[in-house]
């Protein structure tokens, strides 16, 4: 039962919910899901830190970048059940579109001038 309130705890934040929404669409960096939800810095990587451990999402160092992604679920069956309910959940919701519509003007070379 351990792993399933951790998973739900996770998804208990509409920010996390959000961040979920977003890399259902491409990988994202830190200071793009910042960008994207007008977080600070340390608040986006809190949020990021709580869905990794919960088995949300997964990521990728690439150079001094850390791309994060969805989670393919295989560590957890409620990872897997709810992230595939979830890609179908919400994407009616006002706030998830806005989100989702802003996604190609949100990248990391703009954000942090590289």
């Amino acid at each position: 039962m351990r792993d399933f309130i951790k998973v739900m705890k996770a998804l208990s934040d509409p920010n996390r919910v959000k961040i979920i929404k977003l890399l259902q669409h491409r990988s994202l960096c830190v200071c793009e899901i910042q960008a994207a939800l007008g977080l600070a810095q340390s608040t986006a990587s809190k949020h990021l830190r709580i869905l990794e451990e919960a088995g949300l999402i997964d990521y990728t160092k690439e150079g001094l970048w850390v791309n994060y992604r969805v989670a393919d679920g295989s560590r957890n069956p409620y990872v897997a059940s709810l992230l595939g309910n979830l890609r179908h959940w919400l994407d009616d919701e006002k706030e998830i579109k806005t989100l989702v519509s802003r996604l190609p003007e949100i990248r990391r070379e703009n954000i942090c001038g590289v």
